[in-house]
């Protein structure tokens, strides 16, 4: 998998509908990404709340370093074009 800094890290928890709804359509991409379960990950959980106004909104995406909170896939897709374009296929 690519490295958090050039590639795309998804941060999720379970039972989201959000996250259910973006990782579904990430599928249906040749995009490479990372999950990471901010319930398993106490660091990741950190993270997101560092980005996100102090709250665990997920799904938040960091696409080449760069965070984003509960991106729509057209937004994510349009990020990577910005700065990760050697992700796409």
């Amino acid at each position: 998998m690519t490295d958090d800094q050039d590639g795309v890290v998804v941060y999720w928890r379970p039972m989201c509908t959000f996250c259910m709804k973006l990782l579904t359509q990430l599928r249906f991409t040749d995009l490479p990404y990372r999950k990471v379960n901010i319930w398993r990950d106490p660091e990741a959980a950190a993270f997101v709340r560092s980005v996100a106004d102090g709250n665990e909104t997920v799904p938040t995406v960091t696409v080449a370093g760069h965070a984003m909170v509960n991106p729509s896939r057209k937004e994510l897709l349009a990020a990577v074009r910005e700065h990760a374009p050697h992700l796409l296929v």
